[in-house]
């Protein structure tokens, strides 16, 4: 195995990656939308891809390790130290894979952790309506307890919900 096959799976990989990134704003613009309909294809879409990543990662790993074998390094060297230990222009190729990956996965963090707060806020505004139209709205006392308020009050509802 060489830095080529190495070079190759690290390509999948980044498009991979990108395809995570597409696939989870797709799901962001489905959850923004109100669209829930949708929202299990595009779940599924992502566990796809993440599947796929993870069989590019096996070999990802065996191409890594051989390459740092062949270039005297520990098996487990990361790919920052293959960049380091590799020829030109192979070098420059890995320094270049590293910052796409890492530019990658802050933004699929970021996207990730954005579709979670707004899975969280929809589930907690059904929650809360459905509790309002039966009567037992949870509040915070004086003191931050939260408690449920059993008694009717007046309130004003939005009819466009």
């Amino acid at each position: 195995m060489s830095l080529t096959d190495l070079s190759s799976v690290l390509w999948r990989s980044r498009e991979l990656l990108e395809l995570l990134l597409f696939k989870l704003e797709e799901e962001q613009l489905i959850l923004a939308a109100g669209r829930n309909r949708w929202l299990p294809h595009a779940t599924r879409e992502v566990e796809v891809v993440l599947e796929q990543m993870r069989q590019t990662e096996i070999a990802r790993a065996a191409y890594s390790q051989d390459v740092a074998l062949e270039l005297g390094l520990s098996a487990e060297a990361s790919l920052g130290e293959l960049a380091d230990a590799a020829p030109a222009p192979w070098s420059e190729l890995l320094q270049q894979h590293r910052k796409a990956f890492l530019t990658l996965t802050s933004e699929i963090s970021g996207m990730a952790g954005a579709n979670r707060e707004l899975l969280t806020a929809g589930q907690r505004a059904t929650r809360d309506t459905m509790l309002a139209f039966a009567g037992n709205v949870e509040t915070y006392d004086p003191q931050g307890k939260t408690v449920f308020g059993g008694a009717r009050r007046p309130s004003l509802v939005d009819e466009a919900i």
